[in-house]
């Protein structure tokens, strides 16, 4: 093996594309990165333009080669991690039929709803692990067929192409040559069957979707075609790993058996479960999905999406500004319990397992001894509590027990939050010290796949612990504020 080869890892996220050179390590020896934008053409609308999707990553990758010491000749594969569920349609010639419809537009509740009413949702759920919602790709589609004359004349007559968006980077990368997805995007279409590993024609039907055309499915560490990414590199190199973020970021947390676990903990906060090589069924507000695909092993997820995380300790500071500093407001806090004070951070409804719509967020137990550190606490514990919801849900319907929880995203800097998490869910909590973990997880299945590696996950850098936090002393006030908070949350609405 030699230390000398490297892969070219593209992380396309939503307002962004980062593009960052791994050696056969798994340390990262270039950067460069190309901002990207949503529009928004109406109320509960969200697009991205699939041209300038694919023209950052080419921005990005021309910078982080520029920035790179090591030889150009030694790329030895690209892989690419991807925003998921976004919806893109093209035609032969590789152009768009509309605009991407992102991941966060809420134009199809209506269809949802027209789903649901029609008794789909039990069978959606045991064939594709998901729930009927605007945020997966299959309600997009079904209505742009409905709302876009344009879409509806290619559909009928045989010539859209329906991609999430690793799937249209591909086939601009390849000049074509390329139609393919992998698993985990796949999985997050509402069009995939978990159990076949294959589109559910079925299904695709009862949408109205039948003469859609769809990527071929591969494994997430597969051969995908070949690219010199627009005439940037001396010759093509082959493009041996896809798979959508989150899941790239459980590969890159190292959630490779049943029991690991992994939080990105930003605005929002998204906790993937790794629990092996069967699907479980989608119970109390979590999806079932694929975790990774890679050399004939295929591991499954539980998913839980927190809607409200960082963006309660947010608003504090923003809209009421209670304090300036998130560092100084922690400090002013953390010598003081909540003093009976709960947030209920319903800004857009409490997420999985709870799934409820209060009308509103809610500052509960209050009195006149509340003070803001009261308040600003029990902002912070929110974020805890509703963790701990997601986990003990994905506990019970996996009969499997949280063995460690690897978090990532901005709010892992907070201290007083890592050791409250570890303490509330009695289990270490770890972070480590590469923050780009989405390419990282990529890198890591492309370089199996070139054989740099012989094991997923066998990269001693790419690895490595910042902080690991255990449960502390705090273990049993946390089991009663947390039992209070569950009495809190079973009053609403």
């Amino acid at each position: 093996m030699s230390s000398m080869q490297y892969v070219l890892a593209i992380d396309q996220g939503t307002s962004g594309t980062k593009a960052l050179i791994f050696d056969a390590e798994g340390t990262v020896r270039a950067k460069g990165f190309a901002p990207v934008r949503c529009t928004y053409p109406q109320a509960g609308f969200v697009e991205q333009d699939p041209h300038a999707l694919y023209g950052s990553v080419l921005t990005a990758a021309a910078q982080c080669l520029a920035a790179f010491d090591g030889d150009v000749a030694a790329l030895a594969g690209l892989a690419i991690s991807n925003q998921r569920e976004t919806a893109v349609l093209w035609d032969a010639a590789g152009e768009p039929l509309a605009p991407a419809v992102s991941w966060q537009c809420q134009r199809s509740l209506g269809i949802c709803e027209q789903l649901r009413r029609d008794g789909m949702a039990a069978r959606i759920a045991e064939r594709t692990g998901l729930l009927i919602d605007p945020y997966f790709s299959a309600s997009k589609l079904i209505w742009l067929r409905g709302n876009d004359a344009h879409v509806a004349r290619a559909m009928e007559a045989g010539e859209a192409r329906f991609g999430t968006v690793d799937s249209w980077l591909l086939f601009k990368l390849t000049r074509g040559a390329s139609y393919l997805t992998d698993y985990t995007n796949a999985s997050r279409t509402m069009l995939f069957n978990l159990h076949t590993l294959n589109w559910d024609r079925e299904l695709i039907d009862e949408f109205g979707l039948a003469a859609l055309r769809l990527p071929d499915v591969k494994p997430s560490a597969a051969d995908f075609g070949s690219t010199d990414l627009d005439g940037l590199l001396p010759k093509p190199i082959p493009i041996v790993a896809m798979i959508g973020d989150s899941h790239a970021a459980a590969v890159g947390e190292g959630c490779l058996s049943p029991g690991l676990a992994k939080a990105t903990m930003g605005t929002g906060s998204s906790i993937m479960m790794n629990v092996g090589p069967r699907p479980q069924a989608p119970v109390d507000g979590l999806v079932s999905t694929l975790c990774f695909g890679a050399r004939g092993r295929v591991d499954y997820a539980l998913e839980g999406i927190v809607i409200s995380a960082g963006s309660t300790p947010g608003w504090l500071k923003d809209k009421l500004r209670l304090f300036d500093d998130f560092a100084a407001a922690e400090q002013a806090f953390s010598e003081v319990d909540n003093g009976g004070v709960y947030f209920i951070p319903a800004f857009s409804g409490i997420g999985c397992p709870h799934w409820k719509y209060p009308g509103g967020a809610q500052i509960v137990g209050l009195d006149f001894s509340t003070s803001w550190q009261h308040v600003v606490r029990a902002a912070y514990e929110s974020i805890v509590y509703q963790i701990k919801d997601v986990i003990t849900v994905m506990e019970r319907a996996a009969q499997l027990p949280l063995v460690e929880l690897f978090l990532d995203g901005g709010l892992v800097q907070r201290p007083f939050l890592m050791q409250f998490l570890a303490d509330t869910l009695d289990r270490p909590v770890s972070t480590l010290e590469l923050t780009e973990i989405s390419a990282a997880g990529a890198a890591a299945l492309g370089l199996l796949q070139l054989g740099l590696t012989s094991e997923l996950g066998g990269n001693r850098a790419q690895r490595k612990v910042l902080r690991r936090v255990v449960p502390g002393s705090g273990r049993e006030q946390a089991a009663k504020h947390h039992a209070q908070w569950l009495r809190w949350i079973a009053r609403l609405e």
